[in-house]
């Protein structure tokens, strides 16, 4: 996968949820919503020095997984030597011990990402499994399908900056909660629609900071705080 299909996705999420063309690009959508996730990180692979990305930056020694899999599987025995301590130990293992990047099992068209299972379509993420188009996010699961800027999550469709949730859709800002559609800044909230900055409710509908309101004012509301997310 490379950015110009990661900025499709991402211009297709934010013309789902927000009904505005995506005036960001691919950086700055990073910056913007995904400045506090987890995402793979560029490291370099020891046998070639080319460019890799990693779930985790605190080993010292990597190599790709792809790579790692070309060599035949003796390549990486060692003569023996003489171990007289720990420390000869300890010497020999970091001649071997490499850090796969990149990691995939089941995969198509993914980039810059690791650990990602059974999924396709995923761009610069961590730990996914079994979803489809998915930027700048960690931890997406189980059915998951146009996800940008999310973590922890499962079984949910085009949504953003979506966090510790599951079956959620056309979605921003969704943090613990379940089954909420078309809604903005939800916290700990389920069975909710067309809803905005709202916590602790269920099953409620044109509400904003918990507060009904009707239909109309609601979507007047509604536009003023989609330009809000979008240039501030």
């Amino acid at each position: 996968m490379n950015e110009q299909q990661a900025k499709e996705i991402v211009d297709r999420v934010i013309g789902q949820i927000f009904g505005f063309q995506n005036p960001l690009t691919l950086e700055q959508v990073q910056q913007k919503f995904a400045f506090d996730i987890r995402l793979p990180q560029q490291v370099f692979d020891y046998t070639n020095n080319q460019v890799t990305w990693a779930a985790s930056t605190n080993p010292t020694k990597f190599i790709s997984f792809e790579n790692m899999q070309n060599f035949e599987q003796d390549h990486f025995m060692q003569a023996p030597q003489q171990i007289n301590s720990i420390e000869d130990v300890i010497a020999a293992w970091g001649k071997v011990n490499a850090f796969a990047t990149e990691r995939t099992i089941d995969t198509q068209n993914v980039g810059q990402s690791d650990c990602v299972y059974f999924s396709e379509n995923v761009w610069r993420s961590v730990d996914v499994s079994r979803s489809k188009n998915v930027v700048f996010s960690d931890g997406i699961q189980d059915g998951c399908e146009f996800i940008v800027a999310s973590q922890r999550s499962q079984s949910s469709s085009f949504c953003m900056r979506l966090e510790d949730s599951s079956s959620c859709s056309n979605s921003f800002g969704v943090n613990w909660s379940n089954n909420v559609t078309n809604s903005f800044m939800i916290q700990d909230a389920k069975d909710l629609s067309d809803c905005m900055f709202c916590a602790h409710l269920s099953g409620k509908r044109f509400c904003i900071a918990n507060m009904q309101y009707s239909e109309e004012e609601y979507k007047r509301i509604k536009d003023l705080v989609v330009r809000w997310i979008l240039t501030n």
